[in-house]
């Protein structure tokens, strides 16, 4: 492992990344790493390619779609058939001198391949390998398959919205969220063993369930009173399941407003023109308010609608009541802080045209962001890549 030295470059220059994952969870903990400059090495199998090259509709060159761009920029690819003798070969070579393998092939099909952990730690005895896989290996679902759908389900998520609006159906949430979040772990887990190695040579297996890095995800606040043994009360924060807790009406969209502390109530109905409804007992004090919280939520609701959102919004600030209007996520980019903020940036890719790319969002005051290559098209780094390994 070749760390850069203290010249100003990337965070992870000099580690270099095998990415044999598909989809979302493996692809986006890859993009993460090369996003602080490790070299991320994309093993993608002929003919298609990873799955997310397809996940949204394309421009000019099928392969490549917008949630592909979005996980893969940076990345350098390679298409391996790993059932053929001479391209696993070059995946020995490839792994030979790696510092992290990162994969997401279920831990049966790995071994076949000759991929399983004590194979490749025979090739590279310092070699991080991150498993990323959909159940624990030490529990009856392991070796299942698991998408984000499968873990929501799993996870008790689909119960969630249910409990909001009473509609008995289990529903998933529009958002790859488990895929996400496990995608987090998985760059964490790899950064934390790329310390551990770095203190002490060594490498090691790290396993990544979807499933147990989901669910704790969402249990931090929704396990509630079944922490305790026995339990004092039901699943879930009220306060995230509260039907009345929602996005407020102005006369012309919503806004979120959030009167989180003692003082903000108070501060909130006087800047609406009501300061009265406070000397109301079952809003006067914090223990009233919470046994009566969908009706001070109502309350509010009532209100708003006199209002603007950009009314609202302003009424808000100048109170330092947190607020903000319920943007369509269609008008997103024109939001005036990202706008400010550089996050989006405009660029141009050489076969498909313009495209806005996400800048990293964390900033680290010893390393100033540069640019990334844009998303490689199948293979577009195979020759190179494979005489390198010669």
């Amino acid at each position: 492992m070749a760390f850069a030295g203290n010249d100003g470059g990337a965070m992870l220059a000099g580690v270099k990344v095998i990415d044999l994952t598909t989809v979302v969870f493996g692809p986006y903990a890859t993009q993460i790493l090369c996003d602080l400059g490790a070299e991320v090495i994309k093993v993608e199998t002929p003919g298609m390619g990873d799955i997310s090259r397809h996940l949204g509709k394309s421009v000019a060159t099928p392969g490549m779609s917008p949630t592909f761009f979005a996980i893969n920029a940076g990345k350098r690819s390679v298409a391996l058939d790993l059932k053929d003798p001479a391209d696993l070969a070059t995946m020995h070579a490839l792994l030979a001198d790696a510092d992290v393998f990162v994969l997401n092939v279920r831990g049966a099909a790995a071994a076949r391949l000759g991929l399983d952990y004590e194979a490749v730690r025979a090739l590279n005895p310092g070699i991080i390998y991150v498993h990323c896989v959909g159940f624990a290996e030490d529990g009856p679902y392991a070796g299942m398959p698991a998408y984000d759908d499968v873990i929501q389900a799993a996870s008790g998520t689909t119960s969630l919205l249910s409990r909001v609006d009473g509609d008995p159906r289990a529903r998933y949430f529009p958002s790859l969220i488990a895929d996400k979040v496990s995608g987090l772990h998985g760059a964490y887990a790899a950064l934390a063993a790329l310390v551990h190695k770095l203190r002490t040579g060594e490498g090691q297996r790290v396993e990544v369930p979807m499933f147990e890095a989901f669910t704790r995800f969402m249990l931090i606040e929704h396990l509630g009173g079944l922490t305790f043994d026995p339990p004092n009360g039901p699943p879930c924060y009220f306060r995230q399941i509260d039907p009345d807790r929602q996005p407020f009406p102005s006369s012309d969209g919503y806004v979120s407003i959030v009167p989180y502390t003692e003082a903000a109530w108070p501060a909130l109905f006087a800047a609406l023109g009501e300061p009265e409804i406070m000397d109301d007992p079952r809003f006067a004090t914090r223990e009233a308010r919470l046994a009566h919280s969908g009706e001070l939520y109502r309350e509010l609701a009532r209100m708003t609608p006199r209002f603007s959102s950009v009314e609202l919004e302003a009424i808000c600030v100048e109170a330092d009541i947190p607020a903000r209007l319920a943007r369509d996520i269609a008008d997103i980019r024109s939001d005036p802080h990202l706008v400010a903020t550089g996050f989006f940036t405009h660029r141009d890719h050489p076969t498909e045209g313009g495209f806005l790319d996400m800048k990293h969002p964390v900033k680290f005051g010893a390393w100033p962001e540069r640019q990334r290559s844009v998303p490689p098209h199948l293979d577009e780094g195979g020759a190179a890549i494979r005489k390198r390994t010669e």
